[in-house]
């Protein structure tokens, strides 16, 4: 993964097709590099197998060449040969719900609200920098990005910024469909989701209120331990959901409700003032227990073809299709939380951006389609949630990043009285007794998922990337071989791991997966872990470096367009025809059930790590493999600082 932190004037560069088209890498290359980055993870049976079907594929005048032939055609007729491909692989034809298994978040700062008030300034202030950033976009006045790492100052393709504001990811039954409108299009305004209603559960207990949860601690691999239980032998609503154990939620019924915004009222554009008050005035309509509207926005997390069927139904309403094409066409979706009443640890605002805490928080308080729902808790917990399909997460972190410096540069504006303004319009929902029933297996459904995430947030303070550079070292591919290390010694194997490589140095680039879990993280892995005192740390040293220089050679490789499995994607798909400055952080769920989501984050004097499994898994445990990782880490440490010539250590 290769980070963005340098910009050019807008003027350089700024058209995408300046750029090279994506290469078709040679087929024999690709086959072996296959060959290589999977021989050491399966067994000699399997591996043997695998290698003969490879060797038949790739012979000459076989299957391989002529698919590798039209592939080199398909590059010479389109921007990029792959983009589609991967798209629709990646994401549109992906039928499971977005939250947690594809929506990433970014997680803020945890804001100072005193009151509702001042959330309202703050959404306020985000809604006019959006509007202000849009129009940036849409003017082509943004600083072209550039890369640094590999291939450093390489400008980068622009064109997914496009999409931040105008793309909408429409539900179907089998696909769905990533729809961009173009930039002359209306999308003056904004959807703001308001008010999901407190609602109270009951739990999987008896009466007695007493309660014996599952859970798992660090180095505890059985997957029970004991509770702490007050006096009363109660356990707070915030402990039961923190630590995994459910409340059985009520059938979905909300006042949390949606309305449109519109930033242009005649030919003036709202101001500041103009803003908040509209705000405040949603507010206070959404306290009317008589204006109730169902829950529909449980229905986007829902998975992709429950929610496509339940699409279909909505529609035959002609009020329904009104209230859809406003949420279609907005900029992005603002989400007014209530305060959920737990501790605002790292982990738990990280949960509660990816899933909203379920129905009874306020997982009806969202709208998972659009790519961009920005969540603004009255307790202060605040994030962006992004449907991952129309960008890449860089280019969600250069927007964000921009957006939280605007809003803290802006000043206190006066504007005209409320009663000058025309109303947001609310939207309305007819829903039949199907659309109900679909509305209760939605709100169960995340109720599981709620219940399964197992998210750890983590900040290894010992040092971070200024030691790592002293080693000579990259800090990225170091921490890929920590999280290797950490894998192995929780489960003492390595598996196939997914890392993205960015493909914006070519035209409509998108990313690629380096294969980081490589024979020589392999040999790493296993001297660090053997035991034995045979093995020299000045062994385990040139192995770290070893693993250290494969993993930047098969990321330049990624980088450059000649990575492995965009090639190997295409070949498959075409045969059917004959992938920061704020202090805030990335999270994101497993993208397997028996796997670990981990993002990272290194940062000068420390590295944050966001590590996320599913509780069903009866291997993985966030809390086991941060364990394992700090260790590791502090291990890989002290291995540097006794074999190196640098004798400069962090403190």
């Amino acid at each position: 993964m290769m980070p963005v932190l340098k910009r050019e004037t807008a003027e350089a560069h700024s058209d995408c097709n300046m750029l090279p088209k994506l290469p078709v890498p040679d087929l024999q290359h690709t086959l072996d590099a296959y060959l290589r980055s999977v021989k050491h993870l399966v067994s000699e049976t399997q591996f043997r197998k695998t290698k003969a079907l490879v060797e038949t594929f790739g012979k000459h005048g076989g299957v391989g060449e002529r698919l590798q032939k039209l592939l080199l055609e398909k590059r010479e007729k389109t921007e990029n040969w792959v983009y589609d491909f991967w798209l629709e692989d990646m994401y549109l034809r992906n039928r499971m719900a977005l939250p947690v298994n594809s929506s990433p978040a970014l997680v803020f700062p945890k804001q100072p609200f005193r009151d509702v008030k001042d959330s309202l300034v703050f959404a306020a202030r985000l809604i006019l920098s959006v509007s202000q950033y849009k129009s940036a976009v849409d003017g082509k006045t943004l600083l072209v990005d550039v890369a640094r790492g590999q291939k450093a100052d390489t400008p980068l393709c622009m064109d997914q910024y496009k999409r931040l504001f105008s793309s909408y990811r429409r539900a179907g039954l089998q696909q769905d469909t990533l729809i961009t409108a173009d930039g002359t299009s209306d999308t003056g305004h904004v959807i703001v989701a308001c008010k999901n209603q407190r609602l109270a559960g009951r739990r999987h207990a008896e009466p007695t209120e007493r309660c014996g949860l599952e859970g798992r601690l660090p180095g505890n691999g059985s997957g029970s331990v004991s509770n702490e239980v007050r006096s009363d032998n109660s356990i707070t609503q915030s402990e039961m959901w923190s630590r995994g154990e459910p409340l059985t939620p009520p059938l979905p019924a909300s006042r949390s409700q949606f309305f449109a915004l519109n930033l242009l009222e005649g030919s003036c554009k709202l101001n500041e003032a103009d803003v908040q008050a509209q705000l405040e005035w949603i507010h206070e309509q959404t306290l009317n227990a008589e204006q109730n509207q169902p829950a529909v926005g449980l229905l986007t997390a829902d998975g992709r073809t429950d929610w496509a069927r339940a699409r279909d139904e909505l529609l035959k309403d002609p009020v329904n299709r009104e209230s859809m094409e406003l949420m279609e066409r907005c900029m992005c979706v603002v989400c007014l939380d209530d305060p959920t009443g737990l501790e605002p640890s790292d982990a738990n605002r990280a949960a509660l951006m990816l899933h909203g805490g379920g129905h009874d928080k306020n997982g009806a308080n969202r709208w998972y389609d659009k790519p961009l729902q920005f969540v603004i808790g009255a307790d202060g917990v605040c994030g962006v949630v992004c449907e991952h399909s129309p960008f890449e997460g860089i280019v969600l972190v250069q927007c964000t990043e921009h957006l939280l410096k605007n809003i803290r540069s802006c000043k206190q504006s006066s504007g005209r009285s409320p009663s000058e303004l025309p109303r947001p319009r609310r939207l309305v929902w007819k829903c039949s007794p199907r659309i109900q029933g679909a509305l209760a297996s939605a709100a169960d459904h995340l109720h599981r998922l709620v219940r399964n995430l197992d998210m750890n947030v983590f900040t290894f303070a010992a040092y971070g990337k200024e030691f790592i550079k002293q080693q000579k070292m990259s800090p990225d591919a170091y921490i890929q071989l920590a999280l290797q290390l950490a894998f192995y010694r929780c489960h003492r194997r390595l598996v196939s791991t997914y890392e993205s490589a960015s493909l914006r140095r070519f035209r409509q680039g998108r990313v690629d997966n380096i294969r980081s879990a490589t024979p020589e993280a392999l040999a790493f892995v296993k001297a660090m872990t053997d035991g034995r005192t045979s093995t020299q740390d000045a062994e385990k040293m040139e192995k770290l470096r070893a693993a250290v220089d494969a993993q930047a050679r098969i990321t330049a490789l990624a980088v450059t367009g000649m990575g492995t499995d965009n090639h190997l994607l295409g070949l498959r798909e075409i045969a059917k025809e004959v992938p920061t400055a704020e202090e805030m952080f990335c999270c994101y769920g497993p993208v397997v059930p028996d796997g670990y989501g981990a993002c990272y984050n290194p940062r000068p004097a420390h590295v944050l790590f966001c590590v996320s499994s599913f509780r069903e898994s009866k291997e993985m445990c966030s809390g086991l493999f941060v364990k394992a990782l700090d260790e590791g880490l502090q291990d890989m440490r002290n291995l540097c600082t006794k074999h190196t010539d640098h004798k400069s250590t962090p403190k």
